[in-house]
């Protein structure tokens, strides 16, 4: 792949933590630029599964100058409705996705996470240094880089680290400290797994709601497997429920014990599945993004939460910006600054969409629930068909010289 590295730079070398989106967008972008990239991923495979993602507004430009706009699109699920059911599965509305999120119809993409990081990850494999099984333990940073102790006990010296790691951020917390004090819970706990397709759904999903409980069956194509989620109001949960499975599906199991429609097919499936995920829904907020030569992207930085709907596409745009502030900007102080700069308004105008995410799909109260459908129900509106404007609220730089 031929270099677009500035003439007259070094190339350096940059360690990223994770392998997710924001890592190898980055990855990507970096090595266009003439650096030299390790990604280190702390599970023993590149992940090729996990629930469909939206990307949208901004990120649409990103991918594209990346020039993966056009395999992204061959890999669109383009899902057609959301059904609404009560707890007797009767319909109360049936809605087009984009009417919930603000997205736009024949714009957007819709993709399974697993097929959208294969696709990150096909770009960079032969390019950039990828350590599998392995994880930061320890970050020393002095003048001339950052000494990085791996969890193998190997040991290198980067010139800059940047955590791609995820809402629970191990680099974050090794750079900054203890890190609870950035992250916001939201008020839920979700539960996702996958059971077999037994409504024979296609493009498509269905929510039941109580009040402060979702049950969701998402069909994202013609396939065998559905995706199932569980999301609940609680408080926020201990780390030792966040590493224990065994006690997720006991809290889980008992918050929706007598539920009707498919939950205790639903809950049949949980006590079984080998693809657990179990979470706390929140966000992280930070006052800064760097300290010294460690930078973070992507939900590290910033997560949303689902319930904004923007996770990944902040996680594309910001990569984006963060690499070509790299690359244009002398020194990185004023490179981390230049992409805090640029960033930091388009991802508040995101996470401030949270609120809307969960109105619709978790109403808390029954009063807040009689309220959603009753909006539901509601004869639609006309569109400008323009989407939210957060989701466009960035015009990316041109880092091209």
């Amino acid at each position: 792949m031929p270099s677009t590295q500035p003439t007259g730079r070094t190339a350096r070398t940059v360690l990223v933590s994770g392998s997710g989106i924001a890592g190898p967008a980055l990855a990507h972008r970096l090595h266009r630029y003439g650096f030299e990239v390790t990604v280190v991923e702390k599970a023993d495979a590149v992940r090729d599964s996990g629930y469909p993602v939206d990307i949208r507004g901004t990120a649409l430009e990103a991918v594209r100058r990346m020039g993966l706009l056009p395999r992204m699109r061959e890999a669109h699920i383009d899902t057609r409705r959301l059904t609404f059911v009560d707890a007797e599965g009767a319909t109360v509305a049936v809605q087009r996705p984009e009417s919930l999120t603000g997205g736009v119809a024949g714009r957007d993409i819709e993709i399974r996470r697993g097929d959208l990081v294969t696709i990150l990850y096909e770009a960079v494999r032969d390019d950039v240094a990828y350590r599998l099984g392995d994880s930061i333990a320890a970050l020393h940073e002095h003048a001339d880089g950052v000494d990085v102790t791996f969890d193998s006990g190997a040991r290198h010296t980067y010139d800059l680290v940047v955590g791609a790691d995820g809402m629970h951020s191990r680099t974050r917390r090794l750079a900054f400290g203890t890190a609870a004090h950035v992250q916001r819970h939201l008020g839920y706990c979700f539960a996702g797994f996958t059971v077999p397709n037994h409504l024979g759904l296609s493009h498509e999903g269905v929510v039941c709601n109580t009040p402060g409980r979702a049950a969701i069956l998402y069909g994202p194509g013609d396939t065998s497997r559905l995706h199932a989620f569980l999301a609940f109001a609680h408080d926020e949960p201990s780390r030792e429920l966040l590493r224990d499975p065994a006690a997720q599906r006991e809290l889980t199991a008992s918050v929706f014990a007598g539920g009707g429609w498919e939950v205790p097919r639903m809950l049949d499936g949980l006590r079984t599945a080998d693809d657990l995920f179990f979470d706390a829904v929140g966000q992280i907020r930070m006052s800064d993004w760097s300290r010294g030569r460690v930078a973070l992207v992507g939900d590290a930085a910033h997560a949303p939460s689902f319930l904004s709907g923007q996770g990944s596409s902040l996680a594309l745009a910001g990569a984006y910006v963060l690499a070509g502030e790299l690359a244009t900007t002398g020194g990185h102080r004023a490179a981390f600054a230049g992409y805090e700069r640029t960033m930091r308004k388009f991802v508040e105008l995101n996470q401030d969409l949270a609120p809307g995410g969960a109105a619709a799909l978790l109403p808390r109260t029954a009063e807040e629930l009689a309220r959603r459908d009753r909006a539901l129900r509601a004869p639609a509106q006309p569109r400008d068909n323009g989407g939210d404007p957060a989701h466009t609220a960035l015009t990316l730089p041109d880092y091209r010289r």
